[in-house]
């Protein structure tokens, strides 16, 4: 939208106007062109009048600083930098009064810039509810000029209750006008020529109600307005009178007091100074019914009042707005569904079928299938297919289901690295004792291993020290490639020769002839350039094959008597969302391997059978239709004859504290590799494996999980169910703006970043 933003406090001042700036950065963030006149001093209590035979004069205007968000210093609008005198924003300052800004700003500028969608006039420096204030007000008389020059028009005030105002609170204040801005907007309805809004200024604006109301009849009953001075007697400044008024005003309220000066004295020559007795209107607001916007506004609820252009609210329209919907529309948000699973995507259609069944969203293809772009969307696709642009320029309105950036946690190098370096600042950390630490290092070609393993000298010595141990002495290492998944790459050693034979198995001989596409020998390549291993019987990239960890074999692992002394590991699906809240779902899965645990030391020859070592079942022959290989966790043996009853319980904590802290480390100490939006939440699967003692250990975190591997059998009773549980909690929420809970997910993580949609 082009918006015409004015107001009658002037030019931006923390004394007399401290929300334009504000208001204007919001409105821009959220990708609207913001042209800005404003008269140049404080022009309140005017209405909709003009200067009539004065010669306006405008001056231009580029904002400097107002705010410090967070300890800076924060330049407001963009491009307001000082000295810039060709880019950035331009406002213009007229001599004279609200609505001939807004005459000047329709008809004489900003022509280069598209036409006019809507007129703001404010935010207004105190509130502008019932109808003493409304009358009088130059902020609803900017908008009143507007709308009987055929714009829709809203006049915005910010009902202040206290003298700090808190930048903060000014922020939230703004952001959330903006939302109702568009909302209005898009919803305009034909009997209204304008509307009076009224903020309150407190913390958690946003999540209060927003509802129609009808403009309170009142008037002054405490005598004159103005108060008679000495004719020597100098006056304040206009703005400071306003803000004084106001103030004071609201404290004779709280007080119970007022203050009333009835001096009666003979005609003589004196000085009058404006004082309104603005306890008429707060008192006259407390005797009040509800319904009316001062007391709408009084009881912490913003309040819209839809006018006609002759100082009548407009009639039958009434109840509560809920932000985010369109006029005759009965769902809460759009939703593109395209995640390109196979297993998943019937089962998401499946449960928002149901929600646009009961009137919850509207399916649409795209983002171009919107009304217009701030309609509230979800988009539930592949990571590839999410359009982040339309996320990044809509936090309000925008959600979808990842992060853009999160390696610090799904690549295993980096996760090893977020670790290790939390742990080195936390020792004390639960980290320490639940992820083995692992070494990572760089390796093209295997003939230079020796160079890769320099620096990791607790690998090498480990290694050394195998070559004078027992077979059942030796201390195992398993290899894993730091950007493969599906279990990919892993394998199993104790030397270094039985590593170097590792590498030289992936090593490929290169063409030296290249066909006519460019590609050397089979012509198969990645998307980086790397051909694939045709030798390697799990098709690993080889660009996948550059970057490794190494870490201690976990052993002796867990058996269950009723699993046939298979290994497993716990896949556990966490759900993060915002900035930062991460929930661990309680419906957990055991997969188990293929064949019968045995010790790698135990094995018949040196190449080590990891149908024994492995539980991912993507790697088995029948995957996880076999009997067996996935069961609930919550069924497995209750009695393990190593274990203290309740072992379950106490490994679900375990698993619960881990992964939280697992996620605050990536988002506190990891912050350019994991970074949280307060518009997307995304769905992990954590795998974790348990040792005889019953310690359960971190083995990594998956992005875009393979849910298939759960298997037809408990796809609804899990996965389905998961799907429920993120609905409630993170989608649902995010366009009611509330908050949600479920009982099968339990909150691990809590954390403000500071991210704010």
């Amino acid at each position: 939208m082009h918006v015409l933003v004015t107001n009658d406090d002037g030019p931006p001042s923390n004394q007399s106007s401290p929300y334009v700036h504000s208001l204007v950065h919001s409105l821009q963030n959220a990708g609207h062109t913001v042209s800005v006149i404003l008269p140049n001093q404080q022009r309140s209590w005017i209405g909709k009048a003009h200067i009539v035979g004065a010669s306006v004069k405008p001056t231009y205007f580029r904002p400097g600083t107002l705010h410090h968000d967070d300890g800076t210093i924060h330049p407001l609008p963009r491009g307001s930098e000082e000295g810039d005198d060709e880019e950035g924003d331009e406002w213009v300052l007229i001599d004279s009064t609200p609505a001939s800004c807004v005459q000047i700003g329709l008809y004489h500028f900003f022509q280069d810039r598209g036409p006019i969608d809507i007129v703001v006039s404010g935010p207004n420096y105190g509130r502008n509810t019932t109808a003493v204030f409304a009358l009088s007000s130059g902020t609803i008389g900017g908008a009143m000029e507007a709308a009987v020059s055929g714009k829709k028009s809203i006049a915005l005030s910010y009902a202040f209750t206290s003298r700090h105002h808190d930048p903060v609170v000014i922020e939230e204040a703004s952001k959330h006008s903006v939302q109702l801005i568009e909302y209005l907007h898009a919803n305009w309805d034909d009997a209204v020529d304008l509307y009076t809004v009224n903020v309150p200024l407190e913390p958690g604006i946003s999540k209060a109600k927003v509802v129609y109301t009808h403009m309170l009849h009142n008037q002054w009953s405490s005598g004159s307005c103005f108060e008679a001075i000495d004719a020597s007697a100098s006056g304040d400044e206009p703005g400071l009178q306003e803000r004084d008024l106001r103030e004071q005003s609201e404290g004779q309220l709280q007080d119970g007091g007022s203050s009333v000066l009835n001096k009666k004295t003979a005609l003589q020559h004196k000085h009058f100074k404006w004082a309104p007795k603005l306890t008429d209107v707060y008192r006259s607001v407390e005797e009040s019914k509800d319904g009316n916007d001062g007391w709408t506004v009084k009881e912490g609820m913003t309040s819209v009042t839809p006018l006609r252009a002759n100082f009548m609210h407009a009639a039958g329209i009434q109840g509560e707005i809920k932000l985010g919907t369109r006029k005759n529309d009965n769902f809460d948000f759009y939703c593109i569904l395209n995640y390109e699973d196979k297993y998943v995507q019937p089962l998401l259609e499946e449960l928002f079928d149901k929600l646009a069944s009961e009137n919850s969203c509207k399916i649409v293809k795209s983002v171009a299938d919107l009304p217009d772009p701030f309609q509230p969307l979800l988009q539930y696709r592949a990571y590839e297919e999410i359009d982040f642009d339309h996320i990044m320029s809509h936090p309000s309105t925008s959600l979808t289901n990842s992060f853009i950036i999160r390696k610090a946690l799904i690549r295993k190098h980096y996760l090893s690295t977020t670790i290790a370096n939390w742990v080195s600042k936390y020792p004390d950390s639960i980290l320490k004792n639940h992820f083995k630490p692992a070494f990572d290092f760089e390796l093209d070609f295997a003939e230079f291993l020796d160079e890769a393993l320099l620096e990791a000298y607790e690998l090498r010595e480990s290694l050394d020290q195998n070559e004078s141990s027992a077979d059942d002495e030796k201390e195992w290492w398993i290899l894993k490639p730091g950007m493969s998944d599906r279990g990919q790459g892993i394998r199993l050693f104790n030397s270094e020769a039985q590593l170097q034979a590792i590498f030289e198995e992936w090593d490929v001989e290169e063409s030296d002839e290249e066909d006519e596409e460019g590609n050397g020998g089979d012509g198969t390549q990645d998307e980086s350039g790397s051909r694939l291993n045709p030798n390697n019987e799990q098709g690993v990239v080889t660009s996948q094959l550059r970057h490794f960890i190494a870490q201690p074999y976990i052993h002796p692992p867990l058996l269950l008597p009723s699993a046939s002394g298979r290994k497993f590991h716990i896949r556990t699906y966490v759900l993060a969302v915002g900035s930062l809240k991460v929930y661990v779902f309680k419906e957990m899965l055991a997969l188990f391997a293929e064949k019968p645990y045995k010790a790698p030391w135990e094995e018949d020859d040196e190449i080590r059978d990891l149908s024994r070592h492995l539980t991912n079942t993507c790697l088995q022959e029948n995957g996880s239709s076999t009997e067996g290989t996935v069961r609930r966790y919550w069924s497995l043996d209750d009695d393990i004859p190593s274990l203290e009853p309740g072992w379950k319980d106490r490994v679900f904590d375990q698993i619960c504290a881990v992964t939280g802290e697992t996620f605050e480390a990536a988002s506190r100490g990891m912050l350019v590799h994991f970074q949280t939006l307060p518009n997307a939440f995304e769905l992990f699967g954590l795998d974790y494996l348990v040792d005889a003692a019953g310690k359960a250990w971190l083995l990594e975190v998956n992005a875009f999980p393979d849910f298939g591997q759960t298997g037809d059998d408990l796809k609804h009773a899990v996965v389905g169910r998961l799907f429920e549980a993120t609905i409630k909690v993170a989608i649902k929420p995010f366009f009611a703006k509330s908050h949600a809970t479920d009982p099968d997910l339990r909150l691990v993580t809590d954390l403000d970043l500071g991210r704010k949609a």
